[in-house]
């Protein structure tokens, strides 16, 4: 045999890789509404930048017939491309292979993918569609389960870590995503949960199909394991890669930025967009569009715990995270999901160096019963923590209420902020003037010929002499308060002037946020 055949035969291995299951599990592939491994990290990378490794791996197990079974390539195809032109690597579960079960060599080719990836210090995705651990290789594939698991902690703050769903992901294959720091899922092909709709109904007796179980929608607006979905895979896909653009390579690095053309950031219609009435509703998103670069703003759960809304945009071409209180849902107030919402998406961005604007309009933490039962104090409390801890840039735009707890717990000056604004019709206190009245003059309310008139009254003085931004700003707790319609201008200006911040926190393993 010349070079020439060994070549010829070379080719020849590798197109029977590359085929997977072959032509009729790829076609069976197809008619479930799904791309194929190989399709999907066409469409995710750039044009012809993919490099596939570890070709040709395969399994060692020999139980249950697998001695006589083939895997082409394991069930997975793994390597490396750019997304961007940004190197990248990334795996993909091959549903055609074995139903993309994993087992102990199928764990170690993404193994030694993440390892590449924190080495050389470039985000990892992974393209999720697996029925789960291979039975038939029995605690080999558990055993490979905790490498993965293992590496997505450790290398967790270290490189970006994104999981995309677009299959069935069941029993141990959904832990290594709920690691990872965002979760997309493609609607109605996709689904996550540890026990399938067969074991529940077994074990419990409820029956409820896999979608409603653990679809997307599911996900994305009740548990809120995932940060984004769209209705086809193409989206799915596109979506991944745009996320990719506000990210840095690795905490090491601040994040790409931009060629933009820097404009006098006067903005006429903030003045419209938020009633000065404290009880109004409007959507924050359209004072977010308003302030960012070209109105571009990449919203990380908008269907889950709606009170917050948290996202990526861009200033003056710099990437930065978004916090804003949403006034349309609970008035703006902070709940048990709001909380453990918000702590995740500060501390990640306090991780890959993307500083913080917090947009505040808050009535305080959300009273009841069934908040108070569930831990709404340690939920909370994540979120002290998680801005406390942070050393990213922080700004803070008091935009009306700001009322207890919350406004202390939201980026205040006590707790690490480095610029605090507030606009004229800002309300900054313990509670509600309404609240603060009732308790304050009691007696005197009580005691009137007119309590309704009273109260109105007291409310008003309360409101006047406490309810504002003033005595904040007189206790150096608020930096400046600013014409709302210059609000760009000055965040862009605090933000060029924080661009080279250096903090430090006292040496420590790590500390222990109240999860």
């Amino acid at each position: 045999m010349n070079i020439y055949d060994k070549i010829n035969d070379l080719m020849d291995r590798k197109f029977k890789i590359q085929l997977g299951g072959g032509d009729e599990r790829i076609d069976a592939q197809h008619d479930r509404g799904k791309l194929t491994a190989r399709e999907r990290i066409d469409l995710l990378l750039d044009k012809d930048t993919f490099v596939e490794l570890n070709t040709f791996i395969e399994h060692r197990s020999t139980h249950f017939g697998m001695d006589e079974m083939e895997a082409p390539g394991e069930g997975v195809v793994t390597g490396y491309g750019k997304i961007h032109g940004r190197l990248v690597y990334v795996f993909a579960q091959d549903f055609t292979v074995f139903g993309g079960a994993l087992g102990e060599m199928h764990a170690l080719k993404i193994a030694k993918i993440m390892d590449l990836a924190a080495k050389n210090g470039a985000p990892v995705i992974g393209l999720n569609d697996s029925g789960g651990a291979r039975i038939q290789e029995g605690v080999s594939s558990l055993d490979g389960y905790g490498t993965i698991f293992y590496r997505n902690a450790i290398y967790s703050g270290v490189i970006p870590q994104i999981s995309v769903i677009l299959g069935p992901c069941a029993g141990g294959a959904v832990y290594s995503p709920a690691i990872t720091d965002f979760v997309f899922m493609a609607e109605y092909t996709s689904q996550m949960f540890i026990t399938g709709p067969k074991v529940i109904e077994t074990v419990t007796g409820e029956k409820i199909s896999a979608e409603n179980l653990g679809g997307a929608k599911v996900h994305s607006g009740i548990s809120g394991n995932a940060h984004f979905t769209a209705e086809s895979e193409q989206q799915v896909l596109e979506d991944v890669r745009r996320l990719l653009s506000f990210l840095p390579q690795n905490n090491m690095e601040k994040p790409p930025v931009y060629e933009t053309e820097r404009d006098d950031g006067w903005r006429d219609e903030l003045i419209e967009l938020v009633p000065v009435e404290s009880t109004r509703v409007y959507d924050v998103r359209k004072v977010i569009e308003s302030i960012v670069d070209h109105g571009d703003f990449m919203e990380v759960q908008p269907n889950f715990a709606k009170n917050i809304v948290i996202g990526f945009a861009r200033m003056d071409g710099h990437s930065v995270g978004i916090i804003a209180n949403q006034p349309k849902v609970m008035a703006g107030g902070l709940d048990i999901n709001s909380s453990d919402k918000l702590a995740r998406f500060i501390r990640f961005c306090d991780c890959f160096n993307i500083p913080l604007l917090t947009f505040e309009d808050v009535s305080g933490f959300f009273p009841g019963v069934n908040q108070e039962h569930g831990g709404i104090i340690r939920h909370g409390a994540k979120i002290l923590y998680a801005y406390s801890e942070a050393t990213v840039p922080k700004i803070t735009v008091i935009l009306r209420k700001a009322y207890g707890g919350a406004y202390v717990a939201l980026n205040s000056k006590s707790i690490g902020a480095d610029v605090v604004f507030a606009w004229p019709n800002a309300e900054i206190a313990v509670m509600g003037p309404e609240g603060a009245a009732n308790i304050i003059f009691a007696k005197e309310i009580e005691q009137s010929e007119d309590p309704a008139a009273t109260r109105a009254q007291k409310i008003a003085e309360y409101r006047e002499k406490f309810a504002n931004p003033y005595v904040a700003a007189g206790k150096g707790m608020v930096d400046d308060v600013i014409d709302p319609r210059e609000t760009r201008k000055k965040l862009l200006e605090s933000l060029e002037m924080l661009r080279n911040k250096k903090e430090s926190r006292p040496f420590k393993k790590h500390g222990n946020i109240p999860l």
